[in-house]
């Protein structure tokens, strides 16, 4: 299924945590927090100024980005959890 975000939102799939601690402890799936890194899948053409001018985002297909931890709201689509956000709840892009 194509999906493409409209206006200023992105499309992202999140990047799996770490399954031990530094020390070695395996972590179980109940105590593990959802990350809050992920890959853009699909971009949105961008926001509007009041104008009507477009403003282009500043992220792109690919990159992988850091979010806050309540950012987005989780979709699925075609089996996989995805997470749908505004470009302004990206705290960053992971160089």
């Amino acid at each position: 299924m194509a999906f493409k975000p409209l206006h200023d939102r992105v499309l992202v799939r999140r990047v799996q945590g770490e399954e031990k601690t530094k020390g070695g402890l395996i972590i179980p799936d109940n105590a593990k927090e959802k990350p809050a890194e992920g890959e853009i899948i699909s971009v949105g053409e961008g926001a509007r100024k009041d104008s009507g001018e477009l403003i282009a985002p500043s992220v792109k297909a690919g990159d992988r980005i850091l979010f806050g931890k309540w950012s987005g709201t989780e979709v699925t689509l075609d089996g996989e959890e995805l997470l749908i956000m505004k470009e302004s709840d990206i705290l960053g892009i992971i160089a």
